[in-house]
């Protein structure tokens, strides 16, 4: 075979392209630690062994920050973790964790990239999200001009607990340059007239960690809740296990509920009986999901709540009986098995059922922590709510730079020839993604959103419960019976009541005579699912909390029954 040409190699050289990394998944904080010593030497063996010495070293002072500010802690999901690795040809201490909805447990990460850049002054730390540079995001009304998100990346340094930034060679307002990895070390190590340290930048890119470390304990709730001995060992084993169990019964699904449906107590992992009321502790955000969520009590826990004549003892054992139901969907389904909380906690069900370990006594119990936090943070106002979200300031931006306009401005120097039209006449910009729409209002609903449905074991589950849906069939029939007779009982199908037939429909007199014509047009496909939302409604109003067909339904849809909160 004849050698290849230089033309051709070069040819074939042209042809491959560097694979994309993949996108960051949601709720997820990307974090790498780099040493940059000053003025180094060309690259040699010994260089190479001192960068992993100088990086082993960091990954000792952070294990030992995580003991001393987060001893008792709890992450939502996934907790702050380092590994040497080696992306691009440099070698770094790096992450990854999955936050869930706690916002915070990503700053508390940033917190401890901050404290370990003051700790060793030659280590230079980055950090992103699925959102790309957040702390920019944070800081979008103080940015340069020039900062557009699309030449950010490599940009955006902590050193020393300060923020810095890499300038362009030329500031002006249309800068193009882009930086590599390799590239932004090498003006890290010898540009540093290229590097930006601004207060103003600094301040409100991290206004979120300005009452920190304070604030990590504040991320907590304690309170008492009525669970049964078992649920109460395990928690006391290992507090962190309750956010597994939160989320197991946040993201509830059919399949999920299977061993909660039978009267049977027996096939239960924890039994709704020798109840204790024990001091637990949540993140806030787990705290709120589960205060949050109107959960029926299930067929196996009838009777085994208090009345609501006691209010106190009443919420502590419903919150018990949704964490508990939480540890049973969690243990109970084989989509959480690979999970190394639900394998721990196996083993230590294992131990109480072998005699090597005993459930704690009341004596014993009598010593734990009785702490019960206040719930005043649940209350939060609009007005609160906004301003934390702003942040301390007055105007929303987002991240493109530090240019502003006016939402009620006329003027415009777009011509309105420039919007880009599709070939149909659709503004792509305005145009309606029905898939984000429908996230959006499952998040709102609190239902979740269920992201990543791309690998083999979440599309299994989406194939399960399609069959689930399946062989429901049947009982949502029933229930859908038991619903109408509910609701013609009350009358509120009933086109011909009182107050309900305005001028246009047709009235009917005893004799079955029609007194009166309709001019409007007939009823649509629109005006009924109107009706029957409005149908369905009264009829949970008519419920008055309690359990029904209509309440049951929602339920075995697994959407949430609506608040009636209007004379609140």
């Amino acid at each position: 075979m004849a050698p290849m040409s230089q033309e051709d190699i070069e040819w074939f050289k042209s042809t491959f392209r560097p694979i994309p990394k993949p996108e960051l998944p949601d709720d997820c904080v990307e974090y790498s630690l780099y040493y940059i010593p000053p003025n180094p030497a060309p690259a040699t063996i010994d260089e190479v062994a001192e960068t992993r010495a100088r990086l082993t070293e960091v990954q000792r002072t952070a294990a030992e920050l995580v003991k001393d500010l987060l001893k008792d802690y709890i992450w939502q999901r996934e907790g702050f973790r380092l590994e040497i690795t080696k992306d691009q040809g440099v070698t770094s201490l790096s992450g990854r964790s999955n936050f869930g909805d706690s916002i915070e447990d990503e700053w508390v990460i940033v917190y401890l990239l901050r404290e370990l850049t003051k700790k060793h002054k030659d280590i230079w730390a980055r950090v992103t999200d699925s959102d790309g540079q957040f702390l920019l995001v944070e800081a979008a009304g103080a940015l340069p001009s020039w900062l557009e998100p699309d030449i950010a990346d490599n940009r955006v340094w902590i050193n020393q607990g300060e923020l810095v930034i890499i300038k362009p060679k030329k500031e002006n307002n249309r800068v193009t340059e882009r930086l590599s990895l390799s590239e932004s070390g090498q003006i890290l190590m010898g540009e540093p007239g290229r590097l930006m340290r601004s207060a103003m930048v600094q301040e409100e890119a991290f206004y979120r960690l300005r009452n920190y470390p304070k604030q990590i304990s504040e991320n907590l709730h304690s309170a008492l809740v009525t669970i049964p001995r078992k649920v109460a060992f395990l928690l006391h084993q290992k507090p962190a296990y309750i956010s597994a169990a939160v989320e197991a019964f946040y993201l509830r699904d059919p399949i999920a509920l299977r061993p909660l449906r039978a009267k049977d107590t027996d096939s239960l992992v924890f039994k709704p009986e020798d109840f204790v009321t024990v001091s637990t502790r949540f993140t806030r955000v787990g705290y709120a999901q589960v205060k949050s969520q109107d959960f029926p009590a299930p067929k196996s826990w009838v009777g085994k709540l208090p009345t609501t004549d006691d209010r106190l003892l009443y919420d502590r054992a419903e919150t018990g009986m949704k964490v508990t139901c939480g540890f049973e969907m969690l243990l109970s389904d084989p989509h959480n098995q690979d999970k190394s909380s639900v394998r721990e906690m196996k083993l230590i069900l294992e131990d109480l059922d072998t005699g090597d370990e005993e459930l704690p006594t009341n004596e014993e119990m009598e010593t734990w922590d009785k702490r019960e936090d206040d719930e005043k943070w649940l209350d939060i106002s609009f007005e609160d709510l906004d301003k934390e979200l702003k942040g301390k300031r007055k105007d929303t931006t987002d991240f493109n730079g530090a240019d502003f306009f006016d939402d009620y401005d006329t003027d415009s120097d777009v011509d309105e020839d420039e919007d880009e039209i599709d070939s149909d006449g659709e503004d792509k910009e305005a145009s309606f993604d029905e898939e984000e729409f429908s996230r959006m209002m499952k998040e709102m609903m609190g239902l979740p959103s269920m992201p990543g449905l791309s690998g083999p074991s979440q599309l299994d589950r989406v194939k399960e419960l399609d069959t689930e849906s399946e062989d429901d069939t049947e009982q949502i029939q029933q229930l859908s019976k038991e619903m109408e007779a509910e609701l013609r009982g009350t009358g509120v199908l009933d086109l011909n009541r009182p107050g309900d037939n305005p001028k246009g429909t047709r009235a009917v007199s005893q004799g079955g005579l029609e007194t009166e014509e309709s001019h409007e047009p007939e009823v649509g496909e629109e005006d009924i699912n109107i009706n029957l939302v409005k149908n369905l409604l009264e009829s949970l109003q008519g419920q008055a909390g309690s359990a029904g067909p209509a309440g049951n339904m929602l339920s075995m849809l697994n959407l949430p029954v609506p608040k009636d909160d209007r004379h609140q």
